[in-house]
């Protein structure tokens, strides 16, 4: 799979930007504040409809705009599909395939793989739970687009129960009993998504735990081994093996029955807090180097590595999957060191295609010394 050609209007700081790409290496070099991190952000926008770097879609509209628009030509297996996605503050966003427009933008999900590593990676070692639930969620959809609907109906419910547990308790508080008849019926939906939310991230746990030891263990071999934990507010009644490599697979109406229960016992809490206290929702990927957790723990060198060997095992375990994803990496090499680099040229050089940013040319590895494009005053040009 490769990006053969990106277009953007009004997206950041780009009034418009046309690139052409082909496989193998593609370098954007360029001084800091001249966009070469938007272009690469459109590409993963396309793949996830999520940015990288802001949680919502209203920046990525160039100031002053109505819209932007992103176009990206992608091939997979010979087959080239031209996906456009049109961006609208305040408004829903529109796509097309082919210039033919679809009923929901989340349809071009799973026409492009992106794998992207950027200083922001940072967080997810460093942040807070939400942060390393996002990395599996995003990864989920990126294996199996239908989980972008389960992620939707499940935050529906989260809202919808939300909403209705602090009327409860606003006339609790207020003595009076407070009608609360529905909430059976949430408890009922969000027990159904919540168990195929969990099921999935610990099937996807399991799948990872192997890869991310070897990734940090490749990326940092003095350093304390590493491993990757689900830790699920079900706690001791999750059935034992379930998120563990080797595992069973997680059984989603065993898990449906667990939450259905656990929701239950907490409901007299959740009304006084106005807030659902069980679900996935409320789970952590625990990162953990040696004994310790990795967060408050690892140093910044061990917190690069361990943010590194994240994407790694993310990328092996989609390539192993027949549809290897493009690798972006942006503005990543100043912050390694030399061996970190090295590790992560020879994964990157093998990808069928690999984008990278960078201020400094002589940043980047002599591995991916491909094609090399100059981005500056609202200009790109290749020039190798």
């Amino acid at each position: 799979m490769y990006v053969r050609a990106l277009q953007v209007a009004d997206f950041r700081s780009w009034e418009s930007a046309d690139l052409v790409f082909e496989p193998g290496p593609s370098v954007l070099v360029g001084q800091n504040g001249q966009g070469k991190t938007n272009l690469v952000e459109a590409i993963g926008y396309v793949a996830t409809l999520s940015s990288h770097r802001v949680a919502t879609d209203a920046p990525l509209v160039r100031l002053g705009a109505p819209r932007s628009v992103v176009r990206t030509a992608v091939v997979h297996h010979g087959r080239e599909l031209l996906v456009e996605l049109e961006i609208t503050p305040g408004k829903a966003n529109r796509a097309r395939i082919n210039r033919a427009p679809v009923p929901r933008p989340r349809e071009v999900l799973g026409i492009l793989r992106t794998v992207l590593f950027a200083p922001e990676d940072l967080a997810l070692v460093r942040g807070d739970p939400g942060e390393r639930r996002r990395y599996l969620d995003d990864l989920l959809v990126l294996r199996a687009p239908r989980f972008a609907g389960v992620r939707a109906d499940y935050e529906r419910v989260l809202k919808q129960r939300g909403a209705l547990l602090k009327t409860a308790g606003a006339a609790r508080r207020a003595g009076k009993s407070g009608d609360i008849r529905t909430l059976d019926v949430w408890d009922g939906h969000l027990a159904r998504h919540g168990a195929v939310l969990l099921a999935a991230r610990l099937d996807l746990v399991a799948a990872l735990q192997p890869l991310v030891s070897a990734a940090y263990a490749g990326v940092a071999p003095e350093s304390r081994p590493a491993e990757v934990k689900y830790r699920s507010c079900l706690g001791a009644t999750l059935p034992a093996g379930y998120g563990v490599a080797g595992g069973p697979p997680a059984d989603i109406a065993t898990l449906e029955a667990v939450l259905l229960e656990e929701v239950a016992k907490v409901r007299t809490q959740e009304i006084d807090r106005g807030v659902s206290l069980i679900g996935p929702h409320r789970d952590e990927l625990e990162l953990i180097l040696g004994s310790t957790p990795a967060k408050g723990y690892a140093s910044h060198g061990e917190s690069w590595s361990f943010a590194l060997a994240l994407r790694l095992a993310a990328f092996e375990l989609l390539r192993a999957e027949d549809v290897e994803p493009v690798l972006i990496l942006d503005d990543v090499f100043a912050e390694l060191d030399r061996r970190r680099r090295q590790r992560l040229a020879e994964v990157a050089a093998a990808a069928e295609q690999v984008l990278v940013t960078a201020a400094v040319a002589e940043d980047v590895p002599t591995e991916l010394a491909g094609a090399r494009y100059e981005v500056g005053e609202g200009k790109v040009q290749r020039v190798r």
